[in-house]
Parts: C-alpha cells; structure tokens; sequence
C-alpha cells in the first residue's frame, strides 16, 4: 500500500523488466527463503465483446419527455409555487444536455417507460427465478462477442467477474449466473466499485492470470444504469445509458497475434459523498419511500469536476512514470465516458494541451455514461488501428472516489 497526497488508498501491479516502450517487460522468477520459485506469467487483453441494447433515446425525445412531466408537477403544485412554498421545475432543453454532458443519445432497455410522463423510468416484466435475469443476459451476449473475437470457448475461461455500478441482486452472484450460462467451470463472483469497477476487475484477473492460479479470465460489466438513474431531475436526466461489455484476460502465449499486453495495473481510492446512491436492502428495514430523491443516483458536479481531475490525471502519470513511460509517449487513452468536459481537462493536464480525437475517442455522444463500461467500449471501438510497441492508458473514475487504470502494449 502506498499513501500519497489526498489518496486514502492505492495499489499498483505492474509486470517486471526494462523499458516497456522496447517491448522487454514481463515473466520473471520470484523467490523468497525456504519456498520454491514460481513463474510469473505474461498476461495480455485478447478480445473485448459489447452488448448494445435495441432502444435508443435522442436528446430531443428526452427533453419533450421531462418537460411534458415538468408541465404536469408544476400544475399539480401550483398554489405551493405561487405561495413560494415550492419550486416550480425548470424546462430541460437539448442545448443544456449538450452543453453540460457532450450527450447526444443514449441506448437504454426499455424506452417507452422513461419516456411516459407519467412514469419517468423504465419498465421491465418480472422474471421468475427459472429464467434468466436481465443482467445476466446482457452479460452472457457481450461474453459470448469477446470469447468469439478470440477464436476461445468456454473451456478455455477458468474464471469470471461480473463487475459493475449497480447489482441486480444480492444473490446468488450474478457473476455465477452468467458462468453456468456460459458452460465455465471454475469460479466467478460480483464487485462493484462504481464507475470503476471494470479497471478495478481487471486488475484482479490480471493478478490470477499472472500468478497461475487462471489460464484465463473473463471480465463482464452489464450496466442497466436506467434503473437507478433519476429521470425526474433536470440536473441529471441525460446522464446514463444501458450496455454491457466483457473483457478476455489471458496468459500472452495463449492469446491471438495482436493482443494487447498488459504491462501495469493500479488502483486508488478516497472517500467522498460527492456522488453517492443510498438504495440498498436497509431501506425496507428504514421505511424509506423508493422515490426519496437519495435512493437513486445523485452527485454534486461541480465539486466533482473540480476534485476528481486533477486526481485523474495524478494517477495517470504516476503510474506511466512508474513503468519509465510519459503521457506525450502513450498513442491513446481510453478514459471513463461521464463528461466531455472532464476528459478534455484530463488529457489537457497529461498532454499540456488539447487532445485530439484520436489520442483520446468519445464515444458518450453515442452511449451516455455507462458507469464502468465506458473506458471499454472506447478501447472496444477504437484500437484496431495500434501498431506494434504502441502503448495506451484504459483509465475509469468514479464514485468512491475510485480510480483505476490499465497501461496496454499492442503485441
């Protein structure tokens, strides 16, 4: 554990070796006294899957949407608003989404429910317990697109975690849900880390695939995220959108020509309320109402804009440093999709510049915000381009606060 700054809590597994610009990082031996060395092997991303849902939102939909509820609430209260006991609700508009989040659609499970005034958030049918869960689907389609992109099957995987920003249940594990439907044997289990919970994933199969205790292990992140999203709230109504991707850790020496080697993982945390969703099995036990306004997603932007970049852009460069490597040397970074704003300032502070679009894609335009899927689907969409010896940075930043990053080699 290494404490540094404002950091409450950091961890860093990068491999061993020379420069990894000249490709010479990776296995060694590691001995200690009295026990038997062990090899450390090399370990490498193989392919990445995505499940995109069939139903979209565009800006202008959700804006007809809010504003036909906002009309509705401040009828229903108008002698509280004309008494100034109440707050009439400010209209939405597409030029504030844009402005505010570089949104301009969003692809969601259900539609016709966040777009129903009335209602103001998805509607999903009840499944029984023989049935596959929703989450558990949408991973099992994004799984199947990596192992597929690989040329890998199930027999392959010994592992599997299903991380994400939001559970469907406590249990059984999602993650065991999406193995049995899969056909992996072995051993699978749920984290969540919020927005980070993908890089925070990865650098656990990372670590079993390195250590030997995996030949390989998939990394599963279905983000329903319109279920916890308030969609009744100008300030965040456009934020998130549903997906899911899956990730393929493996040993390089089993991975296709042209994987990406990991070289380094590192992880840092530090408390904050700054974003924070109070929803959970003690609310029923509280006699709390599920629409109170803190039982779903909420933040305070600006303090987060202002306290989670500049951290962002630490960790980043202390973890290239680490491994001999600059942010001018990396040939893209693949960063967290929560605002376009942020990005921008991230990649200012690592470059002392503007980013191109090349060196650092958007794809939340497209996609929303989707908590710990987005630094994927931005490597998923855009890497197919990397030379040899190229490096690149997989960075998310979420709630916790949490920070995670992944600096990759093209092999």
């Amino acid at each position: 554990m290494q404490v540094a700054h404002i950091f409450i809590a950091q961890s860093d597994s990068s491999s061993t070796g020379s420069n990894p610009a000249h490709n010479q990082r990776g296995a060694g031996f590691v001995s200690a006294p009295h026990k038997k060395s062990f090899y450390m092997h090399r370990v490498a991303i193989s392919s990445t899957g995505l499940f995109t849902p069939p139903e979209t939102i565009t800006n202008e939909e959700l804006v007809e949407a809010f504003n036909a509820f906002a009309e509705l609430e401040n009828t229903r209260y108008a002698t509280e608003i004309a008494d100034g006991t109440r707050s009439a609700l400010t209209p939405s508009s597409v030029e504030f989404i844009e402005k505010a989040s570089g949104i301009k659609r969003r692809y969601v499970m259900n539609k016709s429910g966040v777009l129903d005034p009335q209602r103001m958030r998805p509607q999903f049918a009840s499944r029984p317990d023989t049935e596959i869960s929703m989450m558990a689907e949408i991973g099992v389609k994004a799984a199947q697109n990596a192992l597929t992109a690989a040329g890998k099957t199930a027999d392959h995987v010994d592992g599997l975690i299903c991380a994400a920003a939001n559970m469907q249940r406590p249990y059984p594990a999602m993650g065991v849900e999406i193995q049995t439907a899969l056909g992996i044997k072995g051993y699978a289990f749920d984290m969540n880390v919020a927005c980070s919970s993908a890089t925070f994933a990865l650098e656990l199969a990372v670590n079993a695939v390195r250590t030997g205790s995996a030949r390989a292990i998939l990394v599963v992140n279905p983000e329903i995220t319109s279920a916890h999203l308030a969609w009744k709230d100008r300030d965040c109504h456009f934020i998130f959108g549903d997906v899911c991707t899956a990730v393929l850790v493996e040993r390089l020496e089993s991975a296709p020509a042209g994987s990406f080697e990991i070289l380094g993982t590192r992880l840092l945390s530090a408390f904050s309320n700054n974003i924070r969703n109070n929803n959970g099995f003690m609310s029923r036990a509280e006699d709390r109402d599920p629409d109170d306004r803190d039982q779903l997603f909420r933040q305070e932007g600006r303090k987060v804009f202002k306290e989670v970049c500049p951290m962002a852009a630490e960790h980043i460069s202390s973890h290239l440093a680490s491994l001999d490597l600059a942010p001018h040397g990396v040939r893209r970074f693949w960063l967290h999709q929560a605002n376009l704003a942020m990005n921008q300032l991230i990649s200012r502070k690592l470059l002392g510049r503007d980013a191109t679009a090349d060196e650092a894609p958007v794809i939340l335009d497209e996609f929303a915000n989707t908590a710990s899927a987005g630094s994927i689907i931005a490597f998923h969409r855009n890497n197919a381009d990397f030379k040899t010896g190229e490096v690149g940075v997989i960075c998310s930043f979420g709630a916790g606060y949490s920070i995670g990053s992944v600096i990759v080699q093209k092999s």
